[in-house]
């Protein structure tokens, strides 16, 4: 996957998929985040932003690609959170926009018809 959306601490890879949902994957490192409280608010502010916002049909990962904080500092503050949320949210709108386009401009796929159940036997 090739990053789709890079801002000044993550970077989004984006995949169109085959399902009727979007799909998250969130990847904090430790040696970006050292403490677990930090990379546990990291994912847990993506998660949030990710169920708010209407994408389309696409697999989105998230990585974290540069240190937020280090051990000396406190391990979450109302202030990183406020800046994170600013940019995850600038990553997911980005690709909601991108799926607006991509929706009016290329058809629904058509159902795949289903067979019906055949017993072995049958004529």
């Amino acid at each position: 996957m090739r990053p789709a959306q890079k801002t000044a601490h993550f970077v989004l890879y984006t995949r169109l998929n085959q399902l009727p949902h979007a799909r998250l994957g969130v990847v904090v490192a430790k040696r970006f985040a050292p403490r677990a409280v930090t990379r546990n608010t990291i994912k847990r502010v993506t998660r949030e932003l990710f169920r708010v916002t209407g994408l389309p049909a696409i697999d989105c990962v998230v990585r974290l690609a540069k240190p937020v904080n280090s051990k000396d500092g406190p391990a979450t503050t109302a202030k990183l959170k406020a800046a994170l949320r600013v940019e995850l949210a600038r990553l997911f709108a980005s690709q909601a926009k991108q799926g607006q386009g991509r929706a009016a401009s290329t058809p629904a796929p058509a159902p795949v018809p289903v067979p019906p159940n055949v017993e072995p036997g049958a004529p």
